[in-house]
């Protein structure tokens, strides 16, 4: 291979936008972690057995997932003003199963779903698969 071409080669991952990259009004990394600091996130599927409003909560529903645990979770998400209760029953999420629970409204929030951030209004689109996937099983 001649010298000129290998060079050229050896540029092009350099040259190359990722999606990331190209996607417009994406923001950079900026907090590096480690791969033991990721190892201590335990990401599960989950599916959403139930939705529903929180009395006088704008943003909140509380949704019961299904995690491949003896008993479904409940999980508060801020998701209400984008996500009608009814549609998301049935749909297999990413949920942080060992995030410590924490009250809001007076309902114990057992986990969070993760959801990205598209827009300048911040807008939640959740995280989910295109094949099916067993509940419980984990994401690395």
């Amino acid at each position: 291979m001649s010298e000129a071409r290998a060079s050229a080669r050896a540029d092009e991952p350099a040259t190359r936008a990722t999606q990331a990259e190209a996607a417009p009004g994406a923001a950079g990394v900026v907090n590096y972690i480690e791969i033991s600091d990721f190892a201590k996130i335990d990401l599960r599927v989950g599916e959403v057995r139930s939705a529903e409003r929180i009395p006088k909560a704008d943003k909140l529903l509380l949704l019961t997932v299904d995690i491949g645990e003896e008993k479904p979770r409940q999980i508060l998400a801020g998701i209400a003003q984008y996500y009608e209760p009814e549609t998301l029953v049935g749909r297999k999420i990413v949920v942080v199963a060992n995030l410590k629970p924490r009250k809001l409204r007076g309902y114990e929030s057992q986990g969070m779903l993760l959801a990205a951030s598209v827009g300048e209004e911040g807008k939640p689109v959740i995280a989910t698969f295109a094949e099916d996937v067993p509940n419980g099983a984990r994401l690395k």
